[in-house]
């Protein structure tokens, strides 16, 4: 009886021996085998409010869960119920526990915003809303709200300035008002004490400077150029002679195909017409590029108060001190319009 007894219960710890590592090996597959169909990384995006079930049909949508009950069985395993938006770096051969516990925790990779150009901030709400979720309507309408830019300092005309080009790191889902108040930390470290001094040196505030940078970067992109362009500017300034930027006429018509500007847009009823109005325009005609305010800021000393175009259409601009020197270049400029049939 003992021989059989002995022989009975190494058999039962046998046969439990043989069921538990059956069924660790099978929770050990469940949780670490990998279950995803990928040769490489692969973005994916998850949605605010994305539930559970959401994220599953995501996932077999897009073929990359192998074996959906498993992925389900874990989750009751590790009782995730819900997940977390955000852009999400799925990797080859991971595993049912590695997908979970990235989704549950909102381990997401960040997203690089970038934005160089923009003549409105429904201009570049839409760009954001391309790169982040964002909606870019809530985006405008926060930042037309009078209250709103009051409390960030800004206008609906110097808002524009807000906006810093340059490539910022951030999560995909966030929100409107928490990517606005990560532009402004941008802007608020881009005015340094520095900048902010030179700016007070032209008795100029911050947006006033982002507004004349804005002109000087439409009149000419050349890099070398600008800082003479923004000491013209300044001159005509200091001298109380209305600034007549030909890009203000652009912007006040609205016509940005616009090649030629002619005497009938100098009479265009706008705060942004410089040729009616004296003085700076309301706020920036573009999104001004951390060089062109530099420009501003470290502009040419010199007594030119005009320029025009070369007429070699180089990009390039004639400089001069009286009003007959810079006719004679604005007759040769449009002379060389007229031979090249540039009517408007």
């Amino acid at each position: 009886m003992n021989l059989k007894r002995k022989r009975f219960i190494k058999t039962f710890l046998l046969i439990g021996l043989v069921v538990f590592l059956g069924f660790g090996y099978f929770a050990y597959s469940i949780a670490y085998q990998s279950n995803v169909r990928l040769e490489k990384e692969r973005a994916i995006y998850i949605k605010t409010g994305t539930g559970f079930s959401d994220l599953v049909h995501q996932l077999m949508q897009d073929d990359l869960l192998v074996r959906e009950a498993d992925f389900r069985l874990m989750a009751k395993v590790m009782r995730v119920a819900n997940v977390k938006a955000g852009k999400y770096l799925i990797k080859p051969k991971m595993g049912n526990r590695a997908l979970l516990t990235m989704f549950r925790g909102g381990l997401q990779e960040p997203v690089m915003l970038t934005f160089s150009t923009g003549r409105s901030v429904a201009t570049l709400s839409g760009l954001m809303a391309q790169q982040l979720e964002i909606d870019s309507a809530a985006m405008v309408a926060l930042l037309t709200n009078k209250a709103f830019l009051d409390s960030i300092g800004f206008n609906e005309f110097t808002v524009l300035g807000l906006f810093i080009p340059d490539s910022y790191q951030m999560y995909w889902n966030t929100d409107e008002r928490k990517l606005i108040s990560k532009l402004l930390k941008a802007y608020q470290k881009f005015w340094n004490r520095e900048r902010i001094a030179k700016a007070k040196a032209l008795n100029l505030s911050p947006a006033e400077i982002s507004t004349l940078a804005s002109i000087v970067q439409s009149e000419s992109n050349q890099a070398d150029e600008q800082p003479i362009i923004a000491g013209v500017y300044l001159n005509r300034l200091q001298s109380g002679i209305k600034l007549q930027a030909d890009p203000t006429l652009v912007y006040a018509a609205g016509d940005f195909s616009m090649k030629r500007v002619l005497n009938i847009h100098k009479e265009i009823d706008s705060p942004f017409n410089t040729y009616k109005y004296a003085g700076l325009p309301p706020g920036p005609i573009t999104l001004p590029q951390k060089q062109s305010i530099d420009a501003v800021l470290n502009y040419t000393h010199h007594d030119y108060l005009y320029f025009c175009a070369r007429d070699d259409f180089s990009g390039y601009h004639t400089f001069a001190s009286t009003y007959e020197s810079h006719l004679l270049n604005a007759r040769r400029f449009q002379a060389a319009l007229d031979r090249r049939g540039i009517k408007n």
